[in-house]
């Protein structure tokens, strides 16, 4: 007995009525991308790992799928080597090209191939899969959608405002309500100098990114593992649980980081950031909150981070400025800000709250039923001035009894039903039938469309 076909832990198949769900997002995300100046492009799922490799950090770089070289692969390789079982020194041997982990870094080298084809500032978006070697969980995979809209070669804090309306019209669009949590990594670095450890900045960054995960205690204990004093983590923690409103944060890191210039940078960025958008009407909180660390090395400024307030779930959306990336494939001096949006759990949230659209959803609209070959050819120009007139439409393809055909149209949730027979054609009209009210009657082609149009 043939063994049972599976797939892969962390990947999803998805079926007809997932995938109208799916479009639905992607294409809402699209419009709002497009209402904004942004062009899309896409770049190769693998990329070289020379390219990926030392772009997310220590446990990043652990995520990475990297693809095993084709031919001999071991040619080059000691006996010694192969002895020693050391995975990763033999991955670098064995593989020279990883799936990309996110959007952002293959978009960076991008832009420096193609640097003398584009216009700066340069607006792009991208809606393609990426995959991370990550413990699946709910609302966490191997393979899933980014929907990310970068802007390359400028340094305009006006590209962060229009992130977050961005962000906000997607969500207001979707119907879902979201807190738009920022931060700025000046801010953090500053943090980490006025307690003397301005040198462990990626360290207390990754742990403090970890606080809605693991909570205080382990977040403490693992700024102790990386060699931080007791003395600094304690001068820490009330810079970490700051509360209040967006303005009495603000002023409180303005006495707070008073020493620091970087961290003075950063908080005036993000008072401009919140003071524009204060006067944009925009829908969803923005809230500066200090524990929001993204945990990515070359974020370098403003940093975002998306969360549904009706579902417990974790971030649908993020980013921020990376000032940095560029100049590692030898293009210094261009800055970027971006978004990502998370298409999948995005899916997840639109799912456990049931806000897609009816139209969204509604595959085939009408469908005419088949009761042989002088019917069928009756019915044809119908459908054709059917589809013409914009509604999904078919004919049943076999002259199968009226059943079956009637049982196909509810499985498919197909709301009309057209059924013509020699009285309808010698009448030179169609029975229309409603699935949805079990109403129906004979309509000429212009009523019929009108009906299933909704006119």
């Amino acid at each position: 007995m043939a063994a049972k076909p599976s797939i892969p832990k962390g990947t999803r198949d998805f079926s007809p009525l997932e995938m109208a769900k799916r479009n639905y997002i992607f294409n809402t995300i699209r419009e709002v991308f497009h209402l904004y100046g942004f062009q899309q492009i896409e770049t190769p799922s693998m990329e070289n790992l020379s390219t990926l490799m030392g772009k997310y950090g220590d446990e990043g770089d652990k995520l990475l799928f990297k693809i095993q070289n084709s031919g001999d692969y071991f040619s080059g390789i000691t006996d010694e080597e192969l002895l020693s079982r050391n995975a990763a020194k033999l991955a670098g041997k064995f593989c020279e090209k990883g799936l990309r982990y996110d959007l952002t870094v293959p978009f960076a080298r991008y832009v420096v191939m193609h640097r003398e084809e584009l216009t700066f500032p340069f607006k792009r978006y991208q809606i393609q899969p990426v995959w991370r070697a990550d413990r699946p969980q709910k609302g966490r995979y191997r393979e899933f959608y980014q929907c990310d809209a970068d802007v390359v070669g400028s340094d305009s804090l006006l590209n962060e405002v229009e992130l977050v309306q961005m962000i906000d019209a997607v969500f207001t669009r979707f119907g879902v309500r979201v807190a738009i949590k920022i931060n700025n990594r000046k801010i953090l670095s500053g943090i980490a100098e006025i307690i003397g450890e301005a040198d462990k900045i990626v360290d207390i960054t990754v742990a403090i990114d970890k606080l809605d995960k693991i909570g205080l205690d382990n977040v403490n204990a693992e700024l102790a593992s990386k060699g931080i004093p007791q003395e600094a983590i304690d001068k820490l923690q009330p810079i970490i649980l700051l509360s209040g409103t967006n303005e009495e944060k603000i002023s409180t890191l303005k006495n707070v980081l008073a020493t620091s210039e970087t961290g003075l940078k950063g908080v005036a960025e993000s008072e401009f950031i919140l003071n524009a958008v204060a006067g944009l009407g925009i829908h969803s909180g923005v809230e500066l909150d200090l524990t929001l660390a993204r945990g990515l090395n070359y974020y370098t400024g403003a940093i975002f981070e998306v969360k549904a307030l009706d579902v417990q779930i974790g971030s649908i959306s993020g980013g921020g400025r990376y000032d940095n990336l560029t100049g590692v494939f030898g293009m210094a001096g261009v800055s970027g800000v971006g978004i990502s949006f998370g298409a999948d759990r995005i899916f997840d949230v639109l799912n456990q709250l049931d806000l897609y659209p009816k139209e969204a959803v509604t595959g085939t609209q009408l469908l005419f039923v088949n009761f042989g070959e002088k019917e069928a050819a009756y019915c044809l120009p119908i459908l054709a001035k059917a589809r013409a007139a914009g509604i999904r439409a078919e004919i049943y393809p076999d002259a199968a009894k009226m059943k079956k055909q009637m049982s196909y149209a509810n499985d498919k949730n197909i709301p009309f039903v057209a059924i013509v027979g020699e009285n309808e054609m010698n009448a030179g009209q169609v029975m229309l039938k409603n699935m949805l009210t079990g109403e129906q009657g004979l309509a000429d082609v212009d009523t019929l469309l009108s009906k299933v149009l909704g006119e």
